[in-house]
């Protein structure tokens, strides 16, 4: 669902229109959301704190100098949210927005938001229409606000006429609209990811290999290609489900090797992420027929060295071009992370501990750590191979944007 894990963060005002804020709650809270919500003293007068806090499940924050982890509450707040919205949006409050003014923590957090804030506007049409009130939203609009603008109908001081609190379902909907536009975050970008551990065949039915499901990297084209990259994944793993990005299935280290030499390099794509587990070395020859264990007691196979694909990726890699490594550790695991992006030469790398029996090889669940070319290092802490998948992107992107 759209909204799932998302920080939905309510700004209400003094109005008899607060009231409808609560399964507005409702609503974004059945689909999965997190809400919190903040308010002006006046729309105390309207709706109770434990009626909100029961429906949020969450404190409701109106006290400006109150802290929350040794930081001031409007920047705590404004750290947590994805989206402020300001619903119903009054015009006393529209107009301190507009011209700066900070004089409660609704007005302070707005003046402190970095991100999108929505204005759900609802007043007499009277004040509606009020030239000073226009001229304040079409400020807050230059400086990117967006705005649900209210319904006409009947109000509730007896007039008719625009004013009206605009229909929760739309204002729903602008803020999943805004939330899915933000979270195309890589559109125009084309990745290749690697999944799965390569196949080495002895024999036409057998090979040597590893325990690697693959799940990460699958996981990771799917939540790139939702935040609106151009995925091709090449994979030696077999996919569930029919994905909505393009598949180059594969067996050898070999095999993976050309494929991303082709997707990565000769068609010139922007990211290249190596999540699968590439062994290290292959059986020199393949036995053409089916090794029958009645001819022999014992059974030697000689190995040598597979290319090293993420070696050789970076250091053809053209200026335009980023790589993303994988380092599955079963000891001493940012030690050596450390040494693998110093020796690989990748831009950026993700450790994980394959020896933890709830993360890594097979399960769903995964714990990295990210580390970029200058050593320093993200901790994101267990989790979903999903929601660890979108971390991962998200943390990079906006080490990248600043």
């Amino acid at each position: 669902m759209p909204l799932t894990g998302k920080n939905i963060l309510i700004g209400i005002t003094g109005g008899i229109a607060a009231y409808k804020i609560c399964e507005l709650i409702r609503m974004f809270k059945r689909a999965n959301a997190n809400v919190k919500t903040v308010v002006t003293r006046n729309a105390l007068e309207f709706v109770t704190p434990l009626t909100l806090e029961t429906l949020s499940q969450e404190p409701v924050y109106y006290k400006q100098f109150e802290t929350e982890e040794r930081k001031p509450e409007h920047i705590a707040l404004c750290s947590w949210a994805d989206v402020f919205l300001i619903a119903p949006a009054s015009a006393n409050t529209i107009g301190k927005i507009a011209n700066g003014l900070c004089d409660n923590l609704l007005t302070s957090l707005a003046c402190a938001f970095q991100k999108q804030i929505i204005f759900a506007p609802a007043m007499n049409t009277g004040m509606w229409n009020n030239k000073a009130v226009q001229k304040n939203i079409e400020t807050l609009k230059s400086y990117g606000a967006k705005f649900v603008e209210p319904e006409s109908g009947y109000l509730a001081c007896g007039t008719e006429g625009q004013g009206r609190l605009a229909d929760l379902n739309s204002i729903y909907s602008a803020v999943e609209e805004l939330l899915q536009e933000n979270n195309k975050f890589l559109k125009g970008k084309k990745i290749v990811i690697t999944a799965g551990g390569t196949k080495e065949n002895f024999d036409p039915v057998r090979y040597i290999g590893n325990y690697s499901s693959g799940k990460m990297g699958a996981a990771l084209a799917q939540k790139a290609c939702e935040a609106g990259a151009d995925v091709t994944l090449i994979t030696s793993a077999s996919l569930t489900r029919k994905m909505s990005f393009n598949t180059i299935c594969v067996n050898s280290a070999k095999e993976m090797f050309e494929a991303v030499q082709e997707e990565f390099y000769n068609k010139n794509a922007d990211i290249l992420i190596m999540t699968a587990a590439v062994a290290d070395y292959r059986p020199e020859n393949c036995a053409d027929l089916k090794i029958k264990k009645e001819n022999t007691d014992e059974l030697t196979i000689k190995l040598v060295k597979n290319p090293d694909i993420l070696s050789e990726m970076c250091k053809i890699k053209k200026p335009n071009q980023q790589i993303i490594g994988f380092c599955a550790e079963s000891n001493d695991l940012i030690k050596n992370a450390k040494t693998k992006i110093r020796k690989k030469g990748c831009d950026w790398l993700v450790a994980n501990d394959i020896s933890r029996k709830d993360t890594g090889f097979s399960s769903d669940y995964n714990e990295v750590f990210v580390l970029d070319k200058n050593l320093n290092i993200t901790k994101i802490e267990k989790d979903t191979k999903e929601n660890i998948a979108s971390k991962i992107l998200e943390s990079i992107w906006q080490k990248q944007a600043k």
